[in-house]
């Protein structure tokens, strides 16, 4: 999480790694209510404060929060907001 980096993209490295799949939910159900912010500062640190509606620019703000470790969902509310 210090890095930036989101759930999907933690479980991900963390199953390489051999870690049990109940151990990561575990942990990673901690922090449930803070993966909107750390979207939202990952975001603002990457692309601003300010919001866009531009279709090619939202795009390309989705893949990198995706590539990041975000969850679609969370990532489509937080553009479309």
């Amino acid at each position: 999480m210090r890095k930036g980096q989101g759930p999907v993209r933690i479980r991900s490295e963390l199953r390489e790694r051999g870690i049990g799949a109940a151990l990561i939910e575990r942990y990673l159900e901690i922090y449930e209510d803070e993966w909107r912010a750390l979207l939202e500062n990952v975001h603002d640190a990457k692309y601003g404060v300010g919001r866009v509606r531009e279709t090619k620019e939202l795009a390309k703000r989705a893949r990198f929060l995706e590539y990041r470790g975000f969850p679609g969902e969370l990532i489509r509310q937080f553009l479309l907001d």
